[in-house]
């Protein structure tokens, strides 16, 4: 047992299980530490991106680049999920998205009644569990499912994953394969 955590190591093997179990059998551990955070992913997020500031759980909503580095070094140890869709249908995509947010967050809930208290699930790009976000965090019809982006949290998803050897790139095609990329925050 972890006294500082209070995790026990077996604890670690029952949730790769239950990501098993629940299919996304596609992940890597990660120490917090070497996660990138880096301010110019929150500038990206404010000057390029069309949901910024029209999402509850998107910037400037979230935490400032200096709260979002304190936030990864409270946690002893990270997941990281790659998902691939495949699919240029716009709706089917946004579906799939929303289904997939929706499997993500329980598993979240899974991990904490595994005894990880502070599980913490970033969730890919923008929320889209609603079919009409209110844009507001305070107005939020799904505060208990809402997570925050990666982006969000000024997440360098590209160094990040590069360094754990995953794929990712910039899509120039809505019919490209998205590689996507979720954190599961535990300890």
């Amino acid at each position: 047992m972890d006294l500082e955590t209070g995790s026990d190591k077996s604890q670690y093997a029952t949730l790769e299980t239950i990501f098993g179990d629940d299919g996304f059998a596609d992940f890597k551990w990660i120490a917090p530490w070497q996660i990138v955070v880096a301010q110019w992913v929150w500038m990206k997020c404010m000057f390029g991106c069309s949901n910024y500031g029209r999402k509850g759980a998107c910037s400037p909503q979230t935490l400032a680049v200096s709260d979002c580095e304190r936030f990864f070094r409270e946690y002893s140890d990270a997941v990281v999920f790659h998902l691939r869709l495949q699919n240029d249908d716009p709706e089917e995509r946004i579906r799939w998205y929303r289904e997939t947010a929706l499997k993500l967050v329980e598993l979240e809930r899974k991990a904490f009644l595994a005894g990880f208290k502070r599980a913490c699930m970033l969730l890919f790009g923008g929320c889209y569990l609603c079919h009409e976000c209110t844009g507001e965090r305070s107005l939020c019809k799904l505060p208990e499912k809402a997570r925050p982006a990666p982006e969000g949290m000024a997440v360098d998803v590209f160094s990040t994953v590069k360094k754990l050897g995953y794929p990712i790139s910039v899509l120039t095609e809505s019919t490209q394969a998205a590689d996507r990329y979720v954190f599961l925050m535990v300890d």
